[in-house]
């Protein structure tokens, strides 16, 4: 044991029916307010080391060596020791903010909760002001105080996530991909908050992260994971400037090729436009309270999700939609999919206006119109194979017989790279990595032969090396199959990798659209360039 605040020593994790360890003789060690960078691909053992440090595995894991915080050994803890241990010392920030988070409670509720759970003597008042004031330090207003889960975006959530972690003030803080589903602006204002943070009380960080540029930025050294092994650890400068394992040379030559690619030159509008959208809005009305509303003393509040966006898609081009979390990216694209209708404007899929379909004509025309999503564990189906989740859209749309449904599968996990494909057919998404996951959710979105493939954040929780393979992959397919995506990303390097025009979202409005190149060299907008200037940047060796 050392005098260090969070150490680990020789520390195994084997998880209930694995022969093989998720973690294996690790030994790692963090002083007070140090910032430690956690990198490696999915499945390499990030997020089970960070569970680790608060005793959050399942009580048949199996555990080997020692875990130490402040001298104290974390695996002798008696339950009592491990509530109070649990928010007070160390605050985990999880990277799904929507399974962390009750549904039937409100976001105040759910600060109020912790802060009562933690400390019975504080009064009611008291609580609400502190949990007000955490809240607001992350950029949620206090005019949301009283709204549920559902009510905010996917970024929102995630705040709340990261004020339920700071509430308590805790000694340490291990932050699981905090900042996978926030645009670059937001991301950075979350990361510095948490880095003043450390500062201020002395709290320590260790951020599990697959972006190396944001590691780079904001951790004072980096540990590197592969299969369970730790194989490289140091300050971060000498790490990612100086890499000595096969694999962190490999991770930072993935992140340097993404950053460092020119763009797709963009093509000429001679294509036709395959999906117009003319002046579309989607409004909602947040609930008020009863007697106001009756007396008139509180109008309904509208929220413009989107508002009066108007734009074209040509066949064969990928068009980008950036900007930051809550703007309405989603929300276009459910409503280019008429799973919810607009409240005003038109769209067109090759010349025949969507919003006049019945269900049953939308249900066949969505076969031209796929959609791949940010987490494939969530939207693959845990108790369905491979196989037949990629052969069951052909059976709904009675586009093949079972027979052929499943050839034709076999076909398209080959194409993605899921070879042989024997060995993948029959297995279950929770078998897979997060990569292959995310083949499986492309070769799905697929197998109708689609026109447009809308992309929602598809590799935004994938690490560098996997992130190039599985954008390479939709870049092959998309000359293959004739595919024209939208491709909504926070990752401002992977929208100039990936697209030819980029679209930027504020606030629901559409307010600069160019072609990839143009946009990175002259931004028109002051939102495009507060956007450009907060995206992190990993330099190499030879940059200054």
């Amino acid at each position: 044991m050392t005098d260090a605040l969070f150490c680990l020593e020789r520390f195994s994790v084997t998880y209930p029916g694995q022969e093989l360890p998720a973690v294996d003789q690790v030994s790692l060690s963090l002083a007070a307010g140090e910032r430690l960078g956690l990198v490696g691909e999915s499945g390499c053992g990030k997020s089970t080391l960070g569970r680790a440090a608060l005793r959050l595995l399942p009580a048949a894991t199996a555990l080997r060596g020692h875990i130490w915080f402040q001298g104290e050994s974390v695996l002798e803890f008696s339950p009592a020791r491990l509530r109070r241990f649990r928010g007070e010392a160390i605050a985990l920030v999880f990277q799904d903010p929507m399974t962390r988070l009750d549904p039937l409670m409100t976001i105040g509720h759910h600060c109020i909760e912790t802060l009562r759970a933690h400390r019975p003597n504080m009064s009611a008042a008291q609580a609400r002001e502190r949990a007000v004031a955490v809240l607001e330090q992350v950029r949620i207003p206090a005019s949301r105080f009283d709204q549920y889960p559902h009510e905010f975006s996917g970024g929102m959530r995630q705040r709340v996530a990261i004020a339920l972690a700071m509430i308590l003030e805790p000694r340490l803080i291990v932050a699981d991909e905090p900042t996978t589903s926030l645009d670059v602006t937001v991301s950075a204002q979350i990361l510095q908050e948490l880095t003043q943070l450390c500062q201020q009380l002395g709290t320590a960080l260790i951020l599990i992260s697959h972006d190396l540029s944001l590691v780079a930025e904001y951790c004072d050294r980096v540990a590197v994971m592969y299969h369970g092994h730790l194989v490289e650890s140091g300050p971060t400068g000498q790490v990612l400037n100086q890499p000595q394992a096969d694999y962190t040379r490999s991770l930072v030559a993935s992140a340097l090729q993404l950053q460092q690619a020119e763009g797709l030159a963009y093509r000429a509008e001679s294509s036709p436009a395959l999906l117009r959208l003319t002046a579309v809005k989607q409004y909602y009305s947040l609930p008020t309270n009863p007697l106001g509303r009756l007396l008139g003393l509180q109008p309904p509040r509208l929220i413009k999700a989107v508002d009066e966006v108007s734009l074209e898609i040509y066949a064969g081009e990928v068009l980008g939609l950036v900007g930051e979390s809550g703007c309405g990216k989603s929300t276009l694209c459910r409503t280019i999919l008429q799973l919810i209708k607009p409240t005003a404007g038109r769209v067109e899929f090759d010349g025949t206006d969507l919003t006049a379909l019945s269900p049953g004509q939308m249900r066949s025309q969505r076969r031209q119109m796929q959609m791949v999503f940010q987490d494939p564990h969530a939207c693959l189906n845990p108790m369905m194979t491979v196989g037949r989740s990629i052969a069951d859209p052909l059976l709904i749309h009675r586009l093949a017989t079972v027979a052929e449904a499943q050839q034709r599968a076999h076909t398209m996990l080959e194409r993605v790279g899921l070879t042989p494909t024997q060995a993948y057919f029959d297995r279950l998404p929770g078998d897979l990595s997060g990569g292959q996951q995310q083949r499986v959710a492309i070769a799905r979105a697929l197998i109708t032969t689609p026109r447009l493939v809308i992309c929602d954040e598809p590799v935004s929780m994938l690490d560098a090396t996997v992130q190039t393979q599985v954008l390479d992959l939709m870049l092959d397919l998309r000359q293959e199959f004739d595919l024209t995506y939208l491709f909504i990303t926070h990752d401002l390097w992977v929208a100039r990798f990936m697209c030819d025009r980029i679209a930027v979202m504020e606030a629901g409005k559409l307010i600069e659209l160019a072609p990839t190149q143009t946009l990175f060299t002259a931004p028109q907008h002051a939102y495009t360039r507060r956007l450009l200037e907060a995206a992190p940047y990993l330099q190499s060796q030879s940059q200054p």
